[in-house]
């Protein structure tokens, strides 16, 4: 079922009352009237395990855990591990952040954050509940398509089959690092991969290398989805041959229209 802005039922994860009411208004120029204000991140899962929301939106720095545990802990329960999640922190630093983009999150806003930005990652988590929101426009053939998801995080593969589940594919094989996906590549035929980039032994840019270089599949679409930053290396996997650059966290609208060009080109 289709929600918009004004149908979303947020926790809202924040222990200080003047960024609470900061967020709360910028919310409401969204037409985002439902919020529930929690100071801890245990009063918020206590809530959640009650009545589900439809987007948490929380602050790294909790009473209680971080925000990065806030969300580690909702993808550990089968319950949760759904809902989605918004961080806000005015932390830049990749080791603090990358571990929240692992889990899967629909947006990691800064702070202060513009009301854009705000649009911007509940438009993600609206795209994120659209189950219906089916990339077969009739030219492509998704009901044979198989995917293979190629990442070190347990819950990141799970919000990357989430959004590809929305958009209407139903057959997956998934690798935890570049290695393992070798392996499968070399036995099951694929439509399309999907991969991170940072991963134990054997990274996104070797498997990328490998595929292009040594697979008998090496015309398969990739699509890489990274938190990495690093220009040179992001050009590097370019030239490697990647068919499309998506940002971790990325918005599923955009991976639709990215899936959408890269297999129909297939």
């Amino acid at each position: 079922m289709f929600i918009g802005f004004s149908d979303l039922i947020v926790y809202l994860v924040e222990p200080s009352a003047t960024q609470s009411k900061i967020i709360t208004a910028l919310l409401g120029q969204l037409d985002v009237r439902n919020v529930h204000r929690f100071e801890s991140a245990s009063d918020a899962l206590a809530s959640m395990r009650e009545a589900l929301p439809n987007v948490v939106i929380s602050a790294l720095y909790l009473p209680d855990m971080s925000g990065t545990e806030l969300v580690q802990a909702m993808r550990n329960d089968a319950n949760l591990e759904h809902v989605p999640f918004v961080l806000v922190s005015s932390e830049t630093r990749p080791q603090v952040l990358d571990p929240v983009r692992q889990s899967g999150v629909c947006g990691i806003l800064p702070k202060p954050f513009s009301e854009a930005q705000l649009k911007t990652a509940l438009r993600a988590t609206l795209d994120y509940l659209d189950t219906d929101a089916t990339l077969d426009d009739g030219d492509l053939d998704l009901d044979n398509l198989r995917v293979l998801v190629v990442d070190d995080s347990a819950s990141a593969r799970k919000f990357i089959r989430r959004v590809l589940e929305n958009l209407g594919i139903r057959h997956f094989i998934e690798a935890e690092n570049g290695r393992e996906a070798v392996a499968i590549l070399s036995e099951a035929m694929v439509g399309l991969v999907v991969t991170d980039y940072n991963m134990p032994e054997m990274d996104g840019k070797a498997l990328v290398d490998y595929i292009r270089t040594q697979s008998w599949q090496n015309s398969v679409p990739i699509l890489m989805v990274t938190s990495e930053q690093d220009m040179g290396r992001l050009a590097a996997i370019e030239e490697a041959g990647v068919s499309g650059i998506c940002d971790k966290p990325f918005e599923p609208e955009m991976v639709k229209s990215l899936l959408r060009r890269v297999l129909s080109e297939g």
